[in-house]
């Protein structure tokens, strides 16, 4: 038992494992995650129901989203940005790993006869002859992925711009790695069953990395007849280091705001928003 515990207490490298299909892909774990997402007074899968609004209505004014006008949302959950744009006629595609969220924003999608295109891929493997005039990345998962993972997606974004077109994506800001603290502990059925409809006991670590600027909340979950691992990442960015991360994949900051609905950029906040273009 003790070279388990020294396992489940392990610091693993920045970025050394990543489990986000089994989070996604896992046909309960991703029902509670749809749950969140549809919980229009929480933050936690999605933003809060009036943000939403409020962000997509200052993205379909920012971006000029019209008839004749294309959009591609990457991370695109149960379709609360992709409908809200689809109503202006915009063509716009949905993409996501996540059968229970995309089988959501399917029917909901029919019941508003709005033809948005999703595809059930991970993103990193999409591949279309498409272009696009907007790019959307939205709730931070662009800072769930590894310096590897994300050069191929800046990569793929690149060339999936049209002439012109723009990427929007919000971050995790530096203010919010700061108060991040490590930290352990331990529950029956951590999380309230989050993990599993059965009994288990659930270990959380919580491991910061000053060099990287980079966080990791371990989760060991421990069940009759198995033992999983789930580890969520985060990458954090000030204005210069994402600037400079996008430069070598010949894209341009164009605008930094305070996040995904136009705020001004506040660098006293936890997050914060960036348009880049194709340089």
């Amino acid at each position: 038992m003790f070279a388990q515990l020294e396992e489940i207490h392990r610091r693993p490298k920045p970025f050394e494992a990543y489990t986000a299909a089994d989070l996604w892909t896992d046909a309960y774990i991703s029902g509670r995650m749809l749950a969140f997402h549809l919980n229009g007074e929480i933050d936690l899968a999605s933003r809060k129901l009036p943000f939403i609004d409020r962000s997509a209505g200052w993205i379909i004014s920012r971006f000029g989203i019209r008839e004749g006008k294309s959009v591609a949302d990457f991370g695109c959950g149960p379709g609360l940005y992709t409908q809200r744009l689809a109503a202006t006629r915009a063509a716009v595609t949905g993409i996501d790993f996540s059968a229970n969220s995309l089988e959501y924003a399917e029917a909901r999608a029919r019941e508003a006869h709005l033809p948005i295109r999703y595809v059930r891929r991970n993103y990193l493997e999409f591949e279309t002859d498409e272009t696009y005039d907007l790019i959307l990345m939205i709730f931070c998962d662009y800072c769930a992925l590894s310096p590897e993972q994300r050069k191929i997606l800046l990569e793929k974004f690149r060339h999936l711009l049209k002439p012109g077109g723009s990427i929007l994506m919000d971050l995790c800001q530096m203010n919010a790695f700061r108060r991040k603290a490590e930290s352990a502990d331990f529950a029956p059925n951590l999380m309230e069953n989050f993990w599993s409809p059965e009994s288990y006991y659930g270990f959380r670590n919580t491991f910061r990395y000053e060099d990287a600027r980079v966080t990791l909340d371990k989760y060991t979950i421990v069940e009759k007849r198995r033992t999983r691992v789930m580890y969520n990442w985060l990458q954090y960015f000030d204005r210069e280091s994402i600037a400079a991360e996008l430069a070598e994949s010949g894209l341009t900051i164009e605008e930094y705001l305070g996040n995904a609905a136009g705020d001004p950029f506040d660098a006293g906040a936890d997050e914060f928003a960036a348009v880049a273009k194709r340089r």
